[in-house]
């Protein structure tokens, strides 16, 4: 190619590619013409729906600025609003929603304040039950000297009994309980050596309504055998044979049979000397000389003076309160289990009453009790048949490692022992000893929280477990309460 023709060709390159820059120019200005033009009309539309919306929202009627009237009265359209609050994290987290329990309702006897909500802490086994909150009335009470423990104890008796509930008192080794159940319109029963009272074993007992004269004798015929043998198991300190059983049936039988007030030395005197209608083989009187000399240190003996001779007092089950001080006897041991076998004999027949209503039945100084197998038997009878009672049983002591000392491991009374522990479902826990906490965690099934709490309880402060429910309750009283419930009066008084 020429030279001149290669320039006439570059020129018309040129040109031609200036030309495609400008149409692809005026095509991209006519393409962002349409999408303004397109995005115009889209916020027209938009703006005449939204005025069309607020053209019908003006029509409507909504509720007045102050709400209704009537039952619809605080109801507003305007927005809740919450100002905002600003503190520590140490303030706030006593208001956190889910740190305590919603506790458990206002129904029932008051006890104080719950320290983890602030709120009234009330309770009533009768109650919870009827709620199906639990399904077992009874209580276990633990707490070292000088917690709070008795207070509490006798504050939920007491103040139960203006809901129409009775107190039953089965053995008081301090006598403490005495002088509340006299203030209360009750009685106290008091026994031991140098008193004139008497308690006859043999007694017919409190008789329910509605029961004829041929069942009611042999109710009475069954309870004295029953108890008879109980006496002679407490003071042999083991089971009777069947011959031992024989001769005391017979024996109670003929004294029976004789007098119209049967009491336990016409007993005794049979067991040892049996007539000879009652005797043909002349082998009752060798069978039962044990158990008849067993009984005779209960009339003639080292523990006279009690139950040889007719009641002087009378076991009333319709009073508030019964309580049987057992102060006077407290050190023996042996004695201190015949008076509550037979205190118990006596409240199971005012328990068969179906007009009996509802009662606190308060084992105080528990492991004084537990370690006789005939009261623990008797005990452990008596939970497990609390609802058909309709009796709440109170179980009182100083620390749950108590249970450990009954009988040896593994056997029968160590069992009956912690059985009572697993059919109370409600447990209140005092201030331990830090030795102690941790077979109460281990019994208990306490979480790390709840075990770390124990050592620090003050005074009246308790732990609550009322099935997997937990509560740190505060025990409040009223001055009066305070004053006829102190059991430091020795201690704080001025010489």
């Amino acid at each position: 190619m020429s030279p001149q023709n290669r320039k006439l060709y570059s020129t018309v390159l040129v040109e031609t590619g200036r030309g495609a820059r400008k149409a692809r120019k005026q095509r991209q200005r006519a393409a962002q013409a349409l999408l303004t033009q397109d995005m115009a009309q889209t916020r027209a539309e938009a703006r005449a729906r939204y005025e069309a919306e607020r053209a019908i929202a003006r029509q409507i009627s909504y509720l007045p600025p102050g709400g209704e009237h009537g039952p619809d009265v605080l109801r507003s359209w305007r927005r809740f609003r919450v100002p905002p609050h600003q503190d520590t994290s140490a303030t706030l987290q006593g208001a956190y929603p889910f740190l305590a329990e919603g506790g458990l309702g206002a129904e029932g006897v008051f006890i104080g304040q719950d320290l983890y909500s602030s709120g009234s802490f009330a309770y009533d086994p009768w109650e919870l039950y009827r709620r199906g909150v639990i399904t077992a009335p009874n209580i276990v009470l633990a707490g070292i000297v000088g917690a709070g423990k008795s207070s509490l104890a006798k504050s939920l008796y007491t103040r139960s009994i203006a809901f129409g509930r009775r107190v039953y008192v089965p053995g008081d080794p301090k006598g403490e309980h005495s002088a509340i159940a006299e203030a209360v319109g009750g009685k106290a029963i008091i026994l031991g050596h140098g008193l004139n009272n008497r308690l006859n074993p043999l007694d017919e007992g409190y008789r329910p309504a509605g029961i004829d004269d041929q069942d009611w004798a042999m109710t009475v015929a069954s309870r004295r055998r029953d108890l008879i043998g109980a006496l002679a198991e407490t003071v042999l300190e083991r089971p009777l044979t069947p011959l031992e059983h024989t001769s005391i049936d017979v024996a109670l039988r003929a004294t029976v049979a004789q007098a119209s007030v049967p009491i336990l030395p016409m007993v005794v005197d049979r067991i040892l000397a049996p007539a000879a209608g009652d005797d043909p083989d002349r082998r009752l009187a060798e069978d039962g000389r044990m158990v008849g000399h067993a009984l005779r240190r209960l009339v003639a003996g080292d523990l006279a003076g009690l139950f040889d001779g007719p009641s002087t007092v009378r076991f009333d089950p319709t009073l508030p309160m019964i309580s049987l001080d057992l102060s006077r006897v407290v050190e023996n041991s042996t004695l201190t289990s015949v008076l509550m076998t037979c205190s118990s004999a006596w409240m199971e027949s005012a328990l068969l009453d179906p007009a009996g209503g509802q009662r606190w039945v308060v084992y105080d100084e528990a492991w004084r009790l537990m370690s006789h197998p005939s009261l623990l038997r008797r005990m452990d009878a008596h939970w497990r048949l609390a609802r058909h009672y309709g009796i709440a049983n109170l179980l009182v002591f100083h620390k749950l490692t108590d249970l450990e000392n009954v009988g040896d491991a593994g056997s029968a009374m160590r069992s009956l022992a912690n059985s009572l522990l697993a059919n109370a479902e409600t447990r209140i826990i005092y201030r331990q000893e830090s030795d102690q906490i941790s077979g109460a965690a281990q019994t208990l099934g306490l979480t790390g929280t709840e075990r770390k709490l124990l050592p620090a309880l003050g005074t009246g402060q308790g732990l609550w477990r009322i099935k997997e429910s937990s509560y740190v309750v505060q025990h409040q009283l009223h001055p009066a309460e305070l004053q006829a419930f102190d059991t430091t009066q020795r201690m704080t008084s001025k010489v």
